[in-house]
């Protein structure tokens, strides 16, 4: 099929790389020259594991535009995967959804087309979509476009990190359509990812035991709730195992046996389940959110999503009152952070947890330094916090009065730890994430403090 794909993000680059990949004819369309640029030279604008390979893997059958007339007319599918920000009121902004929906309008070409929602949005959008292309449509050619317009909300669950592989390999694919044709066409689009029929990329092999992938269709509301039903309730596992992990350092308790305890249960399961310094991302947070604000707009209150967000925010926090409880003041002391990425394997600095960890030691008078093996370029491009940045162990690590891993990277479990003990000025140790090995930091002489676990080994001086 001929596809053309509204934003170059994570989200819609990771489709037109998949979709380019099963065959079909794909045109990204950007608003930014400079990425549109660096794209058609098989440079990605973002980290994204294996994004540059299938770049050079699919050729010809995608390239990037930013100009709409060179998609739009010809596409049988339009994607919109645009950002939807928060406002300040948590509600998400669609100026950029209406401004691609008013483009599509404009150039809707003559056959049947259907504009798919792959960006986040409240319900409603599906309808408020096709009010914009209609409106558009007669506005630039008089009539109305009946019969060749269909739109249907079709949500991503991609994990940054893991998105081509979660496009490839999805646990399920929903659409929302009242217009039974639409439904049909992405089923014939998405048809080698439901049969499983493709031919693995080399850098990405199908999972074992992957069958058939199940194809939800639904009404148009369904859709869109599905979406940020999802993301709320993955958020409320992460809360719910912080808020327990709070329990279990009074009881004396380890928040990791109890989080296999309680995972071994099928109904609950595993993942989701780790304890630290809590979500972030473009997702969580600005889904949660919106989701709040939905609610106010129908005058109902959320408040299992709205304690869930307060006890998420609250992490940060948390870390900060176990740092002093260790060193009694943070005032002219240097932390380092493990970790700025909200997440392993991107460079996305999005809501992460360790920028706002940061914000609260520098205002408590500490000295902040950071290392991330991903992440720095574009740290150093878009955080205006005053951070110390360090490219390797030993700089990240000397003369610090405390390390906390904000982020776990597998890098982080390989570093020499016996070895950089002796730069530190104080070998504190706080998990962020429970990631580290606690027993072995003990024996190497480190105090090893995580959340909601033991702390392990006594806190002493070093001379550096």
């Amino acid at each position: 099929m001929k596809v053309a794909v509204i934003g170059t993000g994570y989200v819609g680059l990771t489709t037109a790389l998949s979709l380019a990949y099963l065959g079909h004819e794909v045109v990204g369309v950007d608003l930014d020259a400079d990425k549109v640029a660096q794209l058609n030279g098989g440079k990605p604008p973002f980290h994204e594991p294996h994004a540059e390979e299938m770049l050079a893997l699919v050729g010809d059958r995608l390239r990037f535009t930013t100009w709409y007339e060179e998609a739009i007319p010809q596409a049988e599918v339009v994607f919109i995967a645009v950002g939807t920000p928060s406002l300040p009121d948590g509600s998400p902004d669609l100026s950029q959804v209406r401004a691609a929906a008013e483009a599509i309008g404009r150039h809707l070409g003559e056959a049947f087309t259907v504009v798919v929602n792959k960006s986040t949005v409240p319900v409603g959008s599906g309808n408020y979509v096709e009010a914009l292309v209609r409106r558009a449509f007669r506005e630039a050619h008089g009539g109305e476009p009946d019969g060749r317009l269909a739109v249907a909300s079709n949500p991503e669950f991609l994990r940054e990190g893991q998105a081509l592989h979660d496009s490839l390999y999805p646990d399920r694919v929903v659409v929302g359509a009242e217009d039974r044709r639409a439904i049909e066409v992405l089923r014939e689009l998405y048809e080698p990812i439901l049969e499983q029929s493709f031919a693995p990329p080399p850098f990405l092999p199908r999972p074992e035991r992957m069958g058939a992938v199940p194809f939800l269709t639904t009404d148009l509301a369904s859709a869109e709730l599905i979406k940020y039903g999802a993301n709320a309730f993955l958020a409320l596992k992460i809360s719910f195992i912080n808020e327990l992990a709070r329990l279990a350092e009074r009881v004396g308790a380890d928040i990791r046996e109890v989080a296999r305890g309680i995972g071994l249960d099928h109904r609950i399961g595993p993942r989701f389940l780790q304890a630290g310094l809590g979500w972030g991302g473009s997702c969580f947070p600005k889904d949660t959110a919106a989701l709040l604000a939905m609610g106010r707009e129908y005058g109902l209150s959320l408040p299992i999503i709205e304690a869930a967000r307060e006890v998420n925010f609250g992490q940060r926090h948390l870390l900060v009152d176990k740092l002093l409880a260790e060193l009694k003041t943070l005032k002219g002391k240097t932390i380092t952070l493990l970790g700025l990425a909200f997440k392993p394997h991107t460079d996305d600095l999005r809501e992460s947890p360790a920028l706002v960890l940061a914000d609260l030691l520098l205002k408590r008078g500490a000295f902040v330094r950071a290392h991330d093996p991903v992440a720095l370029p574009r740290a150093r491009q878009e955080v205006t916090l005053p951070l110390e940045y360090a490219e390797t162990p030993e700089e990240a690590l000397r003369g610090a009065d405390a390390v906390v891993l904000a982020t776990d990277w597998p890098e982080y479990r390989t570093w020499p730890w016996e070895r950089l003990r002796g730069l530190l000025r104080t070998p504190l140790v706080v998990d962020g994430r429970n990631f580290l090995d606690g027993k072995a930091l003990s024996a190497s002489g480190y105090r090893y403090v995580g959340v909601g676990i033991p702390a392990l080994g006594m806190l002493s001086k070093v001379e550096v």
